[in-house]
């Protein structure tokens, strides 16, 4: 059985959301970065970046036990153990991995910035909040430009949507009003009523 190590932040709830899809066994073993658990020596064995989420799979590649942090990595790895979620090969694959990396690189960091400027910053930081509502809202605007075209980020339903979701789920953080943004919304409306997510996003 899979154990997650985790919390309730948008990048932990990306995978279990995925486990929760997948219908892989798997336990959880919560991390309190609010009260500094991920630096515990325990976790940094498990993460020396101590950051959620990991994993540890004693059933990995070659039937080794196989310890596993990023929650992108994470993704792709489930999703080719299980052949779920992400074509095994062909254009699909790398649009797929594409949208990705799109929220890995941009949508993450950006809404996660937001949110540290707009809540949780000791004092007001004008440009900052400035730079990072601005870019979040350019990042929103790719969005649902790509999401006038197709269903899903790739297409059809996958680990890019997976890991895209959780942070739209906090739009209020950043300010974001998805009335803007009708595709989105409709993209959101969707995946929220899916039951696996459903289940991911109350984890732990």
């Amino acid at each position: 059985m899979i154990i997650l190590y985790t919390w309730g932040t948008p990048n932990g709830q990306k995978v279990s959301i995925m486990l929760e899809e997948c219908g892989l066994a798997y336990g959880v073993k919560p991390v309190d970065i609010t009260r500094g658990e991920q630096l515990s020596p325990e976790f940094l064995a498990i993460n020396p970046n101590n950051k959620i989420p990991a994993i540890v799979d004693p059933d990995g590649p070659e039937g080794e036990s196989l310890t596993l942090f990023e929650s992108g990595a994470i993704l792709l790895y489930l999703a080719d153990k299980t052949g779920q979620f992400l074509p095994e090969t062909g254009a699909e694959r790398y649009l797929a991995l594409e949208w990705l990396m799109f929220q890995m690189g941009g949508v993450g960091p950006m809404f996660g910035q937001a949110h540290h400027f707009l809540r949780f910053a000791p004092e007001p930081v004008p440009y900052a909040v400035d730079r990072y509502t601005q870019e979040t809202a350019r990042l929103y605007r790719v969005l649902d430009q790509r999401l006038a075209r197709v269903e899903y980020l790739a297409g059809d339903y996958s680990i890019a949507d997976m890991a895209t979701y959780p942070w739209v789920a906090r739009h209020e953080w950043h300010n974001a009003d998805l009335d803007n943004y009708p595709n989105v919304r409709r993209w959101y409306t969707a995946i929220g009523q899916r039951p696996a997510v459903q289940r991911g996003m109350q984890v732990p």
